[in-house]
């Protein structure tokens, strides 16, 4: 009788569903439909006779079996793709310096851990910046890559992804929405965010003062979960301390923002081009309403 052998496209599938923590994420990370991922963790189960997944709404959650082997997946993978990168002739290598503003950091955790699972022999430095400031690194070949807000004054890039800004306060303090209203803004010229928030409440004829200043939604985020200002965000940068407003609260609605990939003006490598297909691909996703 033959010793029974797992599957490493069905563990790899079983991966990816815990790495991005759905079916969707997982079938645009494994550029598979979402009826085949499903299809894949179910062969997984029927193969080992074990429930692995509970689904709560659109998330999955691992059964104590599913998180066993989700162990045991990692290590196999891990094994398979290393020993497939020490047999090929061509192997990539080299390093990569991308760009990215500090609130997008969130973003890109699981895109990381699978390019070096994948290209474990390539160096990636992360520089966080100001999206104008990376886009002028960019052009001056100071960074291969850089993931911005697509700003008025220097379009350009490649825009893989747009999402809805919203006005948000804290989830359980928030100031009087009065004018003159009070904002905590990102500092003059560090992004399109404060160009937006001020456009539109001098369109809708309101009043407003600058209640705070920083260059990242870090520096802001105190003073307006304390309940002392506004702020204008993208749904992805919410957090748990964060509420988002609907038009009831009176204020003007806000457009859409573009993330846009730049790339140096030079012939990428191999790493670089690799990187930035594998961030398009995990970004990518249908515009929101607001």
């Amino acid at each position: 009788m033959r010793a029974p052998t797992f599957d490493l496209t069905l563990l790899r599938t079983l991966v990816a569903i815990a790495d991005t923590g759905s079916v969707t994420a997982a079938a645009k990370r494994l550029a598979y439909t979402q009826s085949t991922v499903s299809m894949q963790l179910q062969r997984l189960e029927a193969q080992l006779e074990l429930t692995l997944h509970e689904r709560e709404g659109r998330r999955i959650r691992f059964t104590s079996e599913g998180e066993r082997l989700l162990t045991h997946a990692r290590r196999l993978l891990a094994l398979n793709d290393e020993t497939w990168s020490d047999m090929q002739a061509r192997q990539v290598t080299g390093d990569i310096t991308l760009g990215i503003p500090e609130d997008y950091a969130s973003l890109l955790p699981s895109v990381f851990a699978y390019f070096h699972q994948l290209y474990p022999a390539v160096g990636l430095k992360v520089i966080c910046g100001t999206s104008v400031h990376l886009v002028e690194q960019v052009k001056a070949k100071e960074l291969d890559l850089a993931l911005v807000t697509r700003q008025r004054n220097s379009p350009g890039g490649d825009v893989i992804r747009r999402e809805p800004l919203v006005w948000a306060v804290g989830v359980n303090q928030q100031p009087l929405l009065s004018d003159p209203l009070p904002l905590a803004l990102y500092s003059p010229g560090a992004d399109v965010f404060r160009e937006v928030a001020e456009q539109a409440l001098q369109a809708a004829g309101r009043n407003w003062r600058v209640a705070y200043i920083s260059q990242s939604m870090a520096g802001l985020a105190p003073i307006v979960t304390a309940g002392l200002a506004v702020v204008v965000v993208t749904r992805s940068m919410l957090t748990p301390a964060l509420r988002a407003l609907d038009e009831s609260s009176g204020l003007p609605a806000l457009p859409m923002i573009e993330l846009a990939l730049h790339r140096a003006p030079h012939r990428p490598s191999e790493p670089v081009r690799r990187l930035g297909e594998l961030i398009r691909e995990q970004l990518a996703a249908p515009e929101q309403a607001p």
